[in-house]
């Protein structure tokens, strides 16, 4: 069986050594540094599952040792005790404000040392655990991260509310009020211009987060939001949004895997639409709908002509002429207002990806 890693940074020599003998004599695997600096390395280089830091050291005391490892994606979750000689409620109310998971004031039993390491563990592996991008897997994380520190009132307003087909979410320059995750449904992002054509930027199925770049930079939506069929939507308030992501270290870097779309692929889109022709852009938008909404049960692209315009960046006479021109090649089958891809492969050539 796996032992589980942990850091000891402690400047002192007689106490290092000595919880480090405790820690081992516990199944533990342990790694010591003498000072901050030398911590900050050995936890980018060993990725521990958790990390034990003194407060008072030289050259880098344990609130800049843990400041500097939470700007770091790869060691931002590992939960994080302090050890401190001081009970002085300042330093605690420092430590929590930082993100530290707890507080082990010395001289310590050795119980209340494996006791807490275990219990942080413990908590660190449910809230890390794979969970289901649906209704249920989302509230099993929130639950979950209510029982982490400072966030026993979460998302007491949560909500769900049913949009219909073409119904408004909301508007771009609405003030960022809100995250939405999609529990069933379809939506689409959009842009409108000074001539009122609108320009798909984004479109969202089961399992989507929307709106939380703008939740993030404070500010206002950079775009609009409406449901392209009827759609049942969970709204979290702001607040909620905030404290998930600001709060606690291991809650904020489960939820933002949570969050987390392929920004390259949208970056690339972007280029796509603006430096690519008509065929290649509209092959790229059948491809993205089959890959998001259809599957073997239901292979049929259900989708407006007037809103794959607007994601193909194109006007509507256009984007009739070129579904045409790909049914006339075989490329796809138009039943009604549905397509079906009949040739992937050489709408993947056609689309270069």
């Amino acid at each position: 069986m796996k032992k589980d890693k942990i850091l000891l940074i402690e400047d002192n020599l007689e106490v290092r050594e000595n919880t480090a003998e405790l820690l081992e004599l516990s199944n533990f695997d342990v790694t010591t540094a003498e000072n901050g600096k030398v911590g900050i390395q050995k936890a980018k280089e060993e990725l521990p599952d958790l990390i034990i830091c003194d407060i008072m050291m030289p050259e880098l005391d344990g609130y800049g040792v843990l400041q500097f490892l939470s700007r770091d994606p790869q060691t931002a979750g590992i939960p994080f005790v302090f050890l401190t000689a001081k009970a002085d409620k300042t330093d605690l109310r420092k430590g929590m404000n930082l993100g530290a998971d707890d507080y082990l004031t010395k001289p310590f039993e050795e119980t209340e040392l494996i006791d807490t390491i275990e219990m942080r563990l413990k908590k660190h592996r449910r809230l890390t655990q794979d969970f289901e991008k649906s209704k249920g897997g989302i509230e099993d994380f929130f639950e979950e991260a209510k029982s982490h520190g400072r966030l026993e009132d979460l998302l007491v307003d949560k909500k769900t509310r049913s949009f219909k087909k073409k119904e408004s979410i909301y508007r771009e320059g609405d003030y960022a009020n809100y995250l939405y995750f999609l529990e069933s449904g379809k939506v689409k992002g959009y842009k409108t211009d000074d001539y009122g054509k609108e320009f798909v930027t984004e479109l969202y199925a089961k399992g989507d987060f929307i709106g939380y770049f703008d939740l993030l930079k404070g500010d206002e939506y950079s775009d609009s939001a409406a449901a392209l069929e009827d759609s049942q939507l969970l709204i979290v308030p702001r607040r909620d949004f905030e404290d998930l992501v600001f709060k606690n270290r291991d809650v904020a870097s489960q939820f933002i895997k949570l969050l987390a779309n392929n920004i390259g692929e949208r970056e690339e889109e972007l280029l796509r639409l603006a430096f690519s022709p008509v065929r290649e852009r509209a092959a790229a938008a059948l491809l993205k709908l089959h890959k998001k909404y259809s599957n073997e049960d239901n292979p049929k692209i259900s989708i407006s002509r007037e809103d794959l315009a607007g994601m193909v960046g194109t006007a509507t006479e256009s984007i009739i002429r070129t579904l045409s021109d790909f049914k006339e090649e075989g490329l796809i089958e138009i039943k009604s207002r549905d397509i079906y891809l009949r040739e992937i492969e050489k709408l993947k050539a056609l689309a270069q990806v």
